[in-house]
Protein backbone atom coordinates (compact mmCIF):
# COMPACT_ATOMS: atom_id res chain seq x y z
CA UNK A 1 0.00 0.00 0.00
CA UNK A 2 1.13 3.63 -1.55
CA UNK A 3 1.98 5.83 1.74
CA UNK A 4 0.28 9.07 1.66
CA UNK A 5 3.03 11.84 2.33
CA UNK A 6 1.39 15.65 2.74
CA UNK A 7 4.20 18.16 1.33
CA UNK A 8 3.96 21.40 2.98
CA UNK A 9 5.71 24.12 1.53
CA UNK A 10 4.61 27.22 0.44
CA UNK A 11 7.10 28.04 -2.82
CA UNK A 12 4.98 26.54 -5.92
CA UNK A 13 8.16 25.47 -7.86
CA UNK A 14 9.64 23.89 -4.53
CA UNK A 15 6.03 22.06 -3.54
CA UNK A 16 5.56 20.59 -7.73
CA UNK A 17 8.77 19.34 -7.66
CA UNK A 18 9.16 17.39 -4.14
CA UNK A 19 5.18 16.28 -5.21
CA UNK A 20 6.96 14.80 -8.43
CA UNK A 21 9.82 13.20 -7.10
CA UNK A 22 7.33 11.78 -4.36
CA UNK A 23 4.98 10.28 -6.87
CA UNK A 24 7.70 8.91 -8.70
CA UNK A 25 8.88 6.84 -5.92
CA UNK A 26 5.32 5.32 -5.64
CA UNK A 27 4.08 6.90 -2.63
CA UNK A 28 1.17 9.39 -2.91
CA UNK A 29 1.86 13.30 -2.90
CA UNK A 30 -0.89 15.81 -1.16
CA UNK A 31 0.01 19.02 -1.56
CA UNK A 32 -0.70 22.25 0.86
CA UNK A 33 0.71 26.07 0.92
CA UNK A 34 0.18 26.45 4.50
CA UNK A 35 -0.47 25.30 8.28
CA UNK A 36 -4.04 26.20 7.70
CA UNK A 37 -4.50 23.68 4.51
CA UNK A 38 -2.39 21.08 6.14
CA UNK A 39 -4.55 21.40 9.09
CA UNK A 40 -7.42 21.00 6.73
CA UNK A 41 -6.24 17.27 5.02
CA UNK A 42 -4.93 16.57 8.43
CA UNK A 43 -8.22 16.20 9.89
CA UNK A 44 -10.13 14.95 6.66
CA UNK A 45 -7.66 12.09 6.87
CA UNK A 46 -3.85 11.47 8.55
CA UNK A 47 -0.97 10.86 5.71
CA UNK A 48 1.42 8.74 6.88
CA UNK A 49 4.54 11.20 6.70
CA UNK A 50 4.83 14.97 6.95
CA UNK A 51 7.08 17.25 4.94
CA UNK A 52 7.18 20.33 6.25
CA UNK A 53 8.65 23.69 5.61
CA UNK A 54 9.93 25.70 8.54
CA UNK A 55 8.92 29.03 7.07
CA UNK A 56 5.63 28.93 5.98
CA UNK A 57 3.02 32.16 5.63
CA UNK A 58 0.66 31.79 8.40
CA UNK A 59 2.70 30.07 10.53
CA UNK A 60 5.88 28.46 11.38
CA UNK A 61 6.61 24.45 10.56
CA UNK A 62 7.99 24.21 13.87
CA UNK A 63 4.72 24.87 15.69
CA UNK A 64 2.11 22.68 13.61
CA UNK A 65 4.80 20.20 14.66
CA UNK A 66 4.16 20.73 18.39
CA UNK A 67 0.71 21.08 17.77
CA UNK A 68 1.05 17.52 16.07
CA UNK A 69 2.80 16.13 18.70
CA UNK A 70 0.38 17.05 21.38
CA UNK A 71 -2.68 16.00 19.94
CA UNK A 72 -3.18 11.95 20.89
CA UNK A 73 -4.23 11.34 17.39
CA UNK A 74 -1.61 13.06 15.49
CA UNK A 75 1.29 12.42 17.63
CA UNK A 76 3.10 9.36 15.78
CA UNK A 77 3.12 11.06 12.32
CA UNK A 78 6.28 10.94 11.07
CA UNK A 79 7.68 14.51 10.37
CA UNK A 80 10.48 15.94 8.21
CA UNK A 81 11.23 19.03 8.46
CA UNK A 82 13.36 21.03 5.43
CA UNK A 83 14.53 24.31 5.64
CA UNK A 84 17.02 26.67 4.76
CA UNK A 85 18.64 27.14 8.39
CA UNK A 86 21.45 25.62 8.92
CA UNK A 87 22.44 26.98 12.40
CA UNK A 88 23.13 23.91 14.45
CA UNK A 89 20.26 25.52 17.12
CA UNK A 90 17.61 25.68 14.28
CA UNK A 91 18.36 21.83 13.65
CA UNK A 92 17.97 21.26 17.53
CA UNK A 93 15.18 23.56 17.58
CA UNK A 94 13.19 21.57 14.46
CA UNK A 95 14.13 18.29 16.05
CA UNK A 96 12.85 19.33 19.75
CA UNK A 97 9.72 20.67 18.13
CA UNK A 98 8.76 17.25 17.54
CA UNK A 99 10.45 16.30 13.73
CA UNK A 100 11.94 12.80 13.25
CA UNK A 101 14.46 14.52 10.46
CA UNK A 102 15.64 17.31 9.61
CA UNK A 103 17.01 18.42 5.94
CA UNK A 104 18.42 21.63 4.85
CA UNK A 105 17.76 23.04 1.62
CA UNK A 106 19.27 22.94 -0.95
CA UNK A 107 19.37 18.70 -0.89
CA UNK A 108 18.99 16.40 -3.80
CA UNK A 109 15.93 14.56 -4.41
CA UNK A 110 17.91 11.33 -3.96
CA UNK A 111 18.70 11.87 -0.24
CA UNK A 112 15.41 13.48 0.22
CA UNK A 113 13.86 10.09 -1.16
CA UNK A 114 16.18 7.94 1.45
CA UNK A 115 15.58 10.03 4.27
CA UNK A 116 11.77 9.28 3.85
CA UNK A 117 11.98 6.05 3.25
CA UNK A 118 14.26 5.60 6.70
CA UNK A 119 12.07 7.11 8.57
CA UNK A 120 8.98 5.45 6.91
CA UNK A 121 11.18 1.87 8.23
CA UNK A 122 11.47 3.48 11.49
CA UNK A 123 8.17 4.60 12.70
CA UNK A 124 5.88 3.38 10.33
CA UNK A 125 6.91 -0.44 9.05
CA UNK A 126 4.12 -1.53 7.25
CA UNK A 127 4.75 1.00 5.19
CA UNK A 128 7.85 -0.47 4.15
CA UNK A 129 8.82 -2.19 0.74
CA UNK A 130 10.86 -5.02 2.61
CA UNK A 131 9.87 -8.46 2.71
CA UNK A 132 8.92 -9.78 5.71
CA UNK A 133 9.14 -13.05 7.13
CA UNK A 134 8.37 -14.79 10.51
CA UNK A 135 7.59 -18.12 11.72
CA UNK A 136 7.29 -20.10 8.49
CA UNK A 137 5.79 -16.14 6.82
CA UNK A 138 6.66 -14.79 4.20
CA UNK A 139 5.37 -11.16 2.74
CA UNK A 140 6.58 -9.23 0.07
CA UNK A 141 5.08 -5.53 -0.79
CA UNK A 142 6.41 -5.10 -3.79
CA UNK A 143 4.65 -8.57 -5.25
CA UNK A 144 1.60 -8.93 -2.60
CA UNK A 145 2.19 -12.52 -2.30
CA UNK A 146 2.41 -14.13 1.00
CA UNK A 147 3.65 -17.98 1.84
CA UNK A 148 3.38 -20.18 4.67
CA UNK A 149 6.09 -22.83 5.52
CA UNK A 150 6.64 -22.46 1.24
CA UNK A 151 2.93 -22.53 -0.14
CA UNK A 152 1.48 -19.16 -1.23
CA UNK A 153 -1.52 -17.72 0.66
CA UNK A 154 -4.88 -16.45 -0.94
CA UNK A 155 -5.34 -13.39 0.49
CA UNK A 156 -7.86 -10.28 -0.18
CA UNK A 157 -6.28 -6.90 0.09
CA UNK A 158 -7.42 -6.01 3.64
CA UNK A 159 -6.02 -9.39 5.10
CA UNK A 160 -3.07 -8.62 3.36
CA UNK A 161 -2.87 -5.34 5.10
CA UNK A 162 -3.62 -6.85 8.73
CA UNK A 163 -1.19 -9.50 8.30
CA UNK A 164 1.51 -7.24 6.86
CA UNK A 165 0.81 -4.99 10.13
CA UNK A 166 0.89 -7.77 12.29
CA UNK A 167 4.35 -8.81 11.28
CA UNK A 168 5.87 -5.55 11.38
CA UNK A 169 4.49 -5.23 14.86
CA UNK A 170 5.26 -8.65 16.53
CA UNK A 171 4.35 -8.76 20.35
CA UNK A 172 2.59 -5.75 21.08
CA UNK A 173 -1.24 -6.51 21.92
CA UNK A 174 -3.96 -4.09 19.37
CA UNK A 175 -7.24 -3.43 20.50
CA UNK A 176 -10.08 -3.30 17.71
CA UNK A 177 -9.66 0.28 17.26
CA UNK A 178 -6.17 0.56 17.32
CA UNK A 179 -6.43 -1.69 14.55
CA UNK A 180 -8.85 0.21 12.50
CA UNK A 181 -6.95 2.89 12.17
CA UNK A 182 -3.60 1.57 11.55
CA UNK A 183 -5.27 -0.63 9.00
CA UNK A 184 -8.09 0.62 7.79
CA UNK A 185 -7.18 4.36 8.14
CA UNK A 186 -8.88 6.62 10.67
CA UNK A 187 -10.98 8.35 8.56
CA UNK A 188 -12.59 5.24 7.53
CA UNK A 189 -15.77 4.37 9.72
CA UNK A 190 -16.75 0.93 10.05
CA UNK A 191 -17.94 -1.19 13.41
CA UNK A 192 -15.00 -2.52 15.77
CA UNK A 193 -16.60 -5.99 14.47
CA UNK A 194 -15.31 -5.70 11.46
CA UNK A 195 -12.30 -6.60 12.66
CA UNK A 196 -13.49 -9.93 13.90
CA UNK A 197 -14.52 -10.70 10.94
CA UNK A 198 -11.02 -10.46 8.97
CA UNK A 199 -9.18 -11.66 11.65
CA UNK A 200 -11.30 -14.73 11.57
CA UNK A 201 -10.27 -14.69 7.36
CA UNK A 202 -7.10 -14.52 8.05
CA UNK A 203 -7.09 -17.39 10.54
CA UNK A 204 -8.76 -19.61 8.08
CA UNK A 205 -6.34 -18.48 5.24
CA UNK A 206 -3.48 -19.89 7.40
CA UNK A 207 -4.77 -22.46 9.45
CA UNK A 208 -3.60 -25.56 6.76
CA UNK A 209 0.11 -24.81 7.53
CA UNK A 210 -0.82 -24.38 11.07
CA UNK A 211 0.27 -21.02 11.67
CA UNK A 212 -2.95 -19.61 12.11
CA UNK A 213 -1.46 -19.60 15.81
CA UNK A 214 0.37 -16.88 15.19
CA UNK A 215 -2.37 -14.34 15.30
CA UNK A 216 -3.95 -14.69 18.60
CA UNK A 217 -7.07 -13.47 20.94
CA UNK A 218 -5.93 -11.29 23.79
CA UNK A 219 -9.30 -11.93 26.09
CA UNK A 220 -10.09 -8.19 26.93
CA UNK A 221 -8.07 -6.42 25.09
CA UNK A 222 -7.59 -7.61 21.49
CA UNK A 223 -5.27 -9.38 19.23
CA UNK A 224 -1.69 -9.99 18.95
CA UNK A 225 0.88 -11.45 16.52
CA UNK A 226 3.22 -13.33 18.84
CA UNK A 227 5.43 -17.44 18.18
CA UNK A 228 4.99 -17.67 22.10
Amino acid sequence: MAANILVVEDEPAIQELLAFNVTQCGFRAIQAMDVASATAEINRALPDLILLDWMLPDTPGVELARRLRADQRTRNIPIIMLTARTDERDKVMGLESGADDYITKPFSPRELMARIRAVLRRRMPQMSEDTVRAEGLELSPTTHRVSANGSSLDLGPTEFRLLHFFMTHAERVYSRAQLLDQVWGDHVFVEERTVDVHIRRLRQAMEPSGLDRLVQTVRGSGYRFSSN
